[in-house]
């Protein structure tokens, strides 16, 4: 054989080798390339618009084509014809899946545009929620590294639905609530380990660790406990084959009505159950979940649904938010400021790791982490949430109160000097600390003025220190050093001055004042103390009012300004109530007993639904005193309850709440 021969045999050889390994290779990604969405449409589905079409059959000049739809999009937008503009970005994210400015305008149209055309909350909240899910379950899922759609999305959380803009954002946070409510259960109920900020993370990081390491699937969850086979069987004959956040939302349900001592009939009367049928499978429910030989079945299989709607449904990662519950503070889901927390935090991790010199401009880290500090600023002023989940879902408006909670003072501090210097470093600030250093000093002012008034005199101190000692004071405000420089009592009424209007300084110092009544004052005896900080809560609270409704009535603007119920007995004995719930007995007993008897109505109406049955059987069995005895009916119990049932609007009696 010659030797060209012997070449051309060789080369053959290698060129076939070549093309079974590049086919081998190619297959593979092009399965990667398809399970990522990494790939533009390349065919049209029956209901996609004729741009769809129009768009794949342009070939290399598809660009072309989406740069002069993304042209006409904007068009109608600014036009206002914006379910026009929807259909085309539509076709635009069909094209152009990893294209995320459409992605946001889209989302922006359908959160902000569209939602404020309607006429009631509802109908606003599922616009206002299209727009969420279009970031969070499609656009985050073709672009899972993009810092925008992560910032927009976090947007979205803090400033519509957290914020006060919107004249229903009081329903938006009640639905955030009552969907949380239902994937993680209700948060920890306070106690002796949560009165701090170290506890408090650990026992919220736990919570939510359970469900972190749960069975990622459902043959893991059946090989750790095999009775959840069968629980699943027994289920699904009950229900059937229901979806797992419908099953988790049942189980939410559920708990709340047993955890308020109902009995079966009383739950089908709740519920609306009318047919036998209903019934039956209620009472067969009930029997399962008590069922000591499901006992283990039922916390394996609640914990890996949990974790798989929060994957599938969510688009959230369990170990993320553990992460994050570790290093700013107890995170309660229910709260839309945890959600803008989370996006815009996961948008900053996920763009360090891909920045570059060349892309800087599409990385907009300042703004991406001023939406974290926000956060963390409606954590700390409207952090604890009490929300009456069962109610809401019945279909009444609900009882939800979000007062401040100091336990995310530190977080901000904390994460200062990792912002400054990314800011420093990436958005080239000519001075990183003045990018942060207003809202940092407003911050921790309004931490002082919150703490003072709640009767933490020496935190309030540490932190008036702090600040004083902060090298990034903004020394723009010439006057503000000086102040610091006040005694304590000073320092307070001088910021107060000017800000008795700012529904942030008015949310945090009545709260306080009422926590300080309630804990320093009522449960430590001293009834001075109680009186004097009630007695100006309710007068600072008066005077808000008086203001706002002055300012703001003849524009209808109050109802979305509300940041706290309009009617005092409303926030103060709601208050009451929820911070008597989690103490131990004797200290319930000694706080109702010393409470005025406006507290003790709606403290009363928590403490006879959560303890007579108990406290009445103890009576039974032996000489212990009975419910009667511990926690007398208040005077004017019967009106008062009169009074809620007559305007139908339950315990919060709804006196600052227009139905839309």
């Amino acid at each position: 054989m010659s030797r060209d021969r012997m070449v051309q045999l060789i080369a053959g050889v290698l060129l076939i080798a070549c093309l079974t390994g590049s086919g081998l290779v190619g297959a593979s990604i092009t399965e990667s390339i398809g399970s990522n969405k990494l790939v533009y449409a390349d065919s049209a589905a029956e209901n996609d618009r004729p741009e769809v079409s129009l768009g794949i059959a342009m070939g290399a000049f598809r660009g072309i084509f989406v740069n002069v739809l993304w042209y006409r999009a904007n068009e109608l937008k600014e036009a206002g014809k914006y379910h026009e503009a929807i259909e085309l970005s539509k076709a635009i994210t069909r094209l152009q899946p990893r294209f995320p400015r459409v992605w946001v305008f889209h989302a922006w149209n359908l959160a902000y545009n569209i939602s404020v055309t309607t006429q009631t909350s509802e109908e606003r909240w599922r616009w206002v929620q299209s727009g969420v899910r279009l970031l969070r379950d499609e656009a985050l899922r073709s672009n899972p590294n993009d810092m925008l759609i992560h910032k927009e999305l976090a947007y979205i959380f803090i400033h519509k639905i957290q914020g006060i803009t919107d004249d229903a954002n009081r329903y938006y946070k009640r639905k955030v609530a009552e969907e949380w409510t239902s994937v993680l259960g209700p948060p920890p109920p306070a106690g002796a380990e949560t009165r701090t900020r170290e506890g408090a993370m650990q026992v919220y990081a736990d919570w939510m660790r359970v469900v972190a390491d749960a069975a990622p699937t459902f043959e893991e969850a059946v090989r750790r406990e095999p009775k959840v086979e069968e629980l699943r069987e027994m289920l699904r004959g009950l229900f059937g084959g229901e979806t797992a956040a419908d099953t988790l939302r049942r189980h939410a349900v559920h708990d709340e009505l047993h955890r308020r001592g109902l009995s079966d009939d009383d739950m089908g009367r709740i519920l609306g159950l009318e047919n036998a049928r209903d019934l039956t499978r209620l009472r067969a429910l009930t029997q399962l979940k008590h069922d000591p030989a499901f006992e283990n079945a039922w916390a394996e299989y609640i914990a890996h649904l949990r974790k798989r709607v929060i994957i599938d449904n969510y688009n959230m990662d369990p170990d993320r938010m553990v992460r994050y519950t570790e290093m700013y503070g107890p995170l309660d889901w229910r709260h839309p400021a945890a959600h803008s927390l989370y996006w815009a935090r996961t948008g900053v991790e996920r763009g360090l790791g891909r920045f570059e010199e060349r892309n800087r401009k599409d990385y907009d880290f300042v703004n991406t982490d001023r939406i974290t500090t926000h956060s963390i600023q409606e954590l700390f002023r409207y952090g604890e949430v009490y929300f009456d989940f069962l109610e809401f879902v019945q279909g009444d408006y609900a009882y939800y109160l979000a007062v401040p909670n100091p336990r995310f003072i530190d977080a901000y501090t904390d994460i200062l000097d990792e912002v400054v210097e990314r800011a420093g470093e990436y958005a080239e600030a000519s001075d990183p600390y003045n990018t942060f250093a207003a809202g940092y000093t407003n911050f921790i002012a309004d931490a002082i003025l919150m703490l003072y008034r709640r009767g933490d005199v020496a935190e309030a101190e540490r932190y008036r220190q702090h600040l004083l000692a902060w090298p990034g004071l903004n020394f723009n405000d010439f006057t503000l050093k000086d102040r610091l420089t006040y005694p304590l009592a000073e320092f307070v009424e001088l910021e107060m001055e000017n800000r008795l209007t700012s529904p942030q300084v008015y949310a945090t110092q009545v709260s306080g004042a009422l926590q300080g009544a309630f804990a320093s004052g009522l449960l430590a005896g001293d009834d001075e103390l109680f009186r004097t900080q009630y007695d100006w809560a309710r007068q600072y609270h008066k005077y808000y009012m008086d203001q706002q409704l002055r300012t703001l009535n003849a524009g209808g603007g109050y109802e979305r300004m509300a940041v706290l119920p309009r009617d005092f007995r409303v926030l103060a004995g709601g208050m009451f109530a929820r911070f008597i719930g989690p103490l131990p007995l004797d200290e319930k007993q000694d706080l109702y007993v010393r409470a005025p008897n406006e507290l003790r109505l709606f403290a009363y109406l928590i403490l006879e639904r959560e303890l007579r049955e108990s406290l009445d059987e103890r009576a039974e069995a032996g000489d212990e005193p009975g419910f009667d005895e511990l926690f007398p009916e208040p005077t004017d119990y019967d009106a008062f309850v009169a009074e809620l049932e007559s305007t139908g609007q339950s315990r919060e009696m709804q006196l600052d709440v227009d139905r839309k």
